[in-house]
């Protein structure tokens, strides 16, 4: 394995474990916010239990839980056209876009003040769409590794939700008595970093699939080893991934269009297994801080406590990731069935994936739902390990499910359509604040029943994977007799 192989790897997993994900530790900046007085004019006096007078500051904890609503709905959302842009002009176009909108969002939240709270909205979503570029570019860095393939799809996405704890470091320096903008700055700073990867440990177009021999990429020596027509050890040209397929199997499949992916059973059943647990973790990530101010009283070392310790675990997504991807690449290299596909195999080995996604959005439901202070560390595990498991399931899923051809607009896809149904937790939001008091018991119970829906996706690919092997048998049970 080259030195280089080993470096893009490398560099790619620490641009999504720092700066990919960051919008997602979103807790521990309204921390930071809250201090700096941002929306501090929303908070009024009311009259509290005995007729004391206490701050009322759920109008400012509305507008920071809109903010991210509307980032992580840009993050998803925007994930379609980030798709299509991916695939239509390669790896180097998306990535100097992603670069840019990125830069302009640290250098928002930089130059944002308590006078200037407004600034908040765009910049997060900047931040979050130019994240989803460096991911979405990143992923298919797993084709260099052949049967590590989701295992690498997987760890990437692990890494993209820890990233997350980057707020958390922004925090402790702020205590420390670096400033917001100073952090921030430098954030900006780093894009230069970006750009040098893009050019010298990156293709211009994509890393195919499977990989041919003797690929190279990248600057070299100052100048460009063209991806587009890479020369094989026999001297035939292999352009682009979707033009490699690994055998006759996958050429038929390379053949799917992009509208008959769309009408199949697995993207709807996917779609709604996606769709329900991260609205899920969206409103438990956007309601966190306020939640926690009524489960301690108020009190601030304590919320400040349980923040950083929900920020800590953010970090574990990049530790936990992995185990779902080896899940998946369980079967590789191991013999198959007679007559079986890679594609069956890869089907069979993620169903015990997307079984215990399931599983775990439930416990973790469960846990939030449960109004008992010291549970929530628990609460904090189970969701840093449901989400490693969900995202880079959902990358994972659909690169074995469907043609490679269609990765980008697939994943684009169902991210937008998933960002749609998001934004169910505003008026969740404001449905805890308003009707139900301030008290989302009620609220948590029908998240965690709408979370079972999740348990349809696996039992629907298991029974398509015992349909499929049972056809074969029955094909080859024909074939021994005559």
């Amino acid at each position: 394995m080259s030195t280089r192989r080993c470096l893009t790897f490398a560099t790619g997993l620490v641009e999504c474990l720092c700066f990919a994900g960051a919008v997602f530790g979103w807790a521990s900046l309204v921390f930071v916010l809250k201090g700096e007085g941002y929306f501090s004019y929303l908070c009024v006096n009311a009259t509290g239990v005995n007729e004391t007078q206490v701050l009322d500051c759920s109008g400012q904890d509305e507008q920071f839980s809109l903010i991210f609503t509307i980032a992580s709905f840009m993050n998803n959302f925007l994930t379609l056209p980030s798709g299509f842009l991916f695939d239509q002009f390669g790896t180097t176009v998306a990535r100097l876009f992603g670069i840019f909108l990125h830069t302009m969002g640290t250098l928002m939240v930089a130059f944002s003040t308590s006078v200037l709270p407004n600034l908040l909205f765009p910049a997060l979503s900047l931040l979050a769409v130019g994240g989803i570029l460096f991911l979405i570019t990143n992923m298919q860095v797993g084709n260099l590794f052949g049967s590590r393939r989701s295992t690498i799809i997987t760890l990437y996405n692990g890494a993209f939700d820890s990233s997350s704890a980057l707020f958390l470091v922004i925090k402790l320096l702020h205590e420390s008595g670096i400033s917001l903008r100073a952090s921030f700055l430098f954030l900006s700073t780093c894009s230069v970093i970006h750009l040098l990867r893009t050019f010298f440990l990156l293709p211009r177009n994509f890393f195919p699939y499977p990989l041919p021999d003797h690929y190279t990429y990248g600057i070299t020596c100052g100048k460009s080893e063209t991806p587009i027509s890479e020369v094989t050890a026999n001297g035939n040209a292999k352009t682009t991934m979707e033009e490699t397929p690994l055998n006759k199997d996958d050429l038929v499949e390379q053949e799917k269009s992009f509208r008959e992916c769309l009408l199949s059973r697995f993207f709807v059943w996917h779609l709604l297994w996606l769709s329900v647990m991260q609205l899920r973790h969206y409103l438990f990530i956007g309601t966190l801080n306020p939640m926690l101010q009524r489960m301690t009283a108020g009190e601030a070392s304590l919320v400040s406590q349980y923040t950083n310790a929900f920020a800590v675990t953010q970090l574990c997504g990049v530790l936990c990731a992995p185990w779902n991807g080896l899940i998946m690449d369980r079967h590789k290299g191991k013999p198959r069935a007679a007559g079986e596909t890679e594609k069956e195999a890869d089907l069979r080995a993620s169903v015990l994936s997307l079984f215990l996604t399931s599983l775990q959005c439930v416990l973790f439901s469960v846990c939030a739902s449960t109004p008992y202070l010291p549970l929530q560390y628990l609460t904090f595990i189970l969701q840093v390990l449901n989400r490693s498991f969900l995202y880079g399931g959902n990358a994972a899923f659909i690169s074995m499910a469907f043609p490679s051809c269609h990765f980008g607009k697939l994943y684009g896809l169902v991210m937008a359509l998933s960002a749609v149904f998001s934004l169910m937790q505003y008026p969740c939001f404001a449905l805890v604040k308003g009707a139900l008091g301030g008290d989302p018991l009620y609220m948590n119970i029908g998240l965690t029943l709408l979370s079972l829906l999740a348990f349809i996706h696996p039992l629907s690919v298991y029974l398509h994977c015992r349909q499929v092997s049972s056809q074969r048998a029955k094909i080859n049970a024909i074939s021994a007799s005559s």
